[in-house]
């Protein structure tokens, strides 16, 4: 073993594309984190909307283990139960027919979704994806040519050809960008990245009427905001009900509860061509090596079933209702706004606020650290509350507390 530290080994050897905070997380239990000294942490970020179910659930632990004993990999040359039944509750969760393609990332499953509006529109030459301000759609270079951020894209020129990014919640402005190329609209019916700012339902209905107008492809990228982070197994349906159906969903994060997993779904939809929307991508279109393993489904199944058995969509509603309120009604002069659905909270920090710097979320998140609570930062003046589904009651009032804290200096 080596000598070293854990942030020297990270220094020595890691490449630096973190800022990461002065934390070494050792272990985790629910809600909880401890690092390498013993310090406890009320983790209410959990790892970015991922630990659906907390750090260490055993039902996940379980079923890992067991598939792992059994069969860990096979080539998807081949069929395996786990991959064929995760996608079977998939589909079974949207409540649409449709086919799901397993990947391991939400940045892969957003690549399966451009392809997909490429080859939809390839026989008409049509090939570009409307995005829109302030949207987080991963890392690659696909990712970051489909986010309207410019700080994601600095460096990496030239881009992926073919994405626009328009105004979030502006209609017109949508339609405006529409021209002979466009094959999709690309939408996070939550932004998280951005800020937890939620789609208005006049917005997503009317880009759905677009795209049946113009002929354009629907996509919903819900890898922070789906199975179950709102309340409902799918965050457009928090907002909008069953009245917009998507042509496309990417999903992630929360999936399998930190084992890593990425999903998209694409509906059966006959296309005036005489085609099918979910055969557009068929032998040797699309693929992935470790995608869709046993392991991995297991995982996911295991997190859809528990929070089924756990009653955690309707504890998500309360627990984020209640949490929501309590944060409002602290009042205080450096919190603007708190912006929240499910257990997706915002709270933004006034122009006069505490904390010093260009990026006072950061310095904030800082702070928070210092009295044991870990939060995620979402750009200059928000900071994002994430926690497990199944967060306690006695939780949120400490979490509250500990936002308190922060600002009483």
């Amino acid at each position: 073993m080596s000598t070293a530290t854990t942030r020297e080994l990270y220094e020595q050897n890691v490449l630096p594309t973190y800022g990461r905070f002065d934390v070494v997380i050792d272990r985790g239990n629910g809600a909880r984190v401890w690092d390498e000294t013993g310090r406890e942490f009320l983790d209410f970020g959990a790892g970015i909307a991922v630990c659906s179910l907390g750090h260490a659930h055993p039902a996940v632990t379980a079923a890992i283990t067991h598939q792992a004993a059994k069969l860990v990999h096979t080539s998807n040359l081949y069929y395996t139960r786990p991959q064929g039944e995760l996608a079977a509750k998939l589909n079974q969760l949207v409540g649409i027919p449709g086919k799901i393609f397993s990947c391991n990332s939400g940045a892969e499953a957003n690549e399966g979704l451009y392809k997909l509006a490429r080859k939809f529109g390839n026989p008409t030459g049509r090939f570009g994806i409307i995005t829109f301000q302030g949207s987080f759609h991963g890392r690659t270079l696909g990712g970051i040519s489909a986010t309207a951020q410019e700080k994601v894209k600095i460096g990496f020129s030239p881009l992926v050809e073919g994405f626009k990014h328009v105004p979030f919640n502006d209609l017109a402005a949508t339609e405006a960008a529409i021209d002979e190329t466009t094959a999709a609209i690309l939408v996070e019916p939550i932004q998280g990245e951005g800020g937890i700012h939620l789609a208005t339902p006049e917005f997503l209905q009317g880009l759905r009427k677009l795209c049946d107008e113009r002929g354009l492809l629907l996509f919903f990228d819900e890898i922070q905001c789906g199975l179950g982070r709102t309340g409902d197994w799918c965050g457009w349906k928090s907002l909008v009900g069953d009245t917009v159906v998507p042509d496309g969903i990417s999903w992630a994060k929360g999936i399998a509860n930190g084992f890593p997993l990425g999903a998209f779904w694409v509906r059966d939809r006959e296309l005036p061509e005489g085609r099918n929307l979910s055969a557009l991508l068929g032998p040797g279109t699309h693929g992935t090596t470790y995608g869709g393993n046993p392991v991995a489904c297991a995982a996911a199944l295991a997190v859809i079933q528990t929070i089924e058995s756990e009653n955690l969509l309707a504890h998500t509603l309360e627990q984020g209702a209640f949490l929501r309120e309590e944060l409002r009604a602290l009042e205080h002069p450096a919190i603007a706004q708190v912006r929240a659905i499910g257990l997706m909270i915002g709270i933004e920090l006034a122009a006069e606020n505490p904390f010093a710097g260009p990026m006072p979320a950061l310095s904030w998140v800082k702070k928070l650290i210092e009295l044991g609570f870990l939060a995620i930062p979402a750009g200059e003046r928000v900071i994002r509350l994430l926690p497990p589904l199944n967060v306690t009651r006695a939780e949120v009032m400490e979490a509250v507390a500990k936002i308190r804290e922060s600002l009483a200096f």
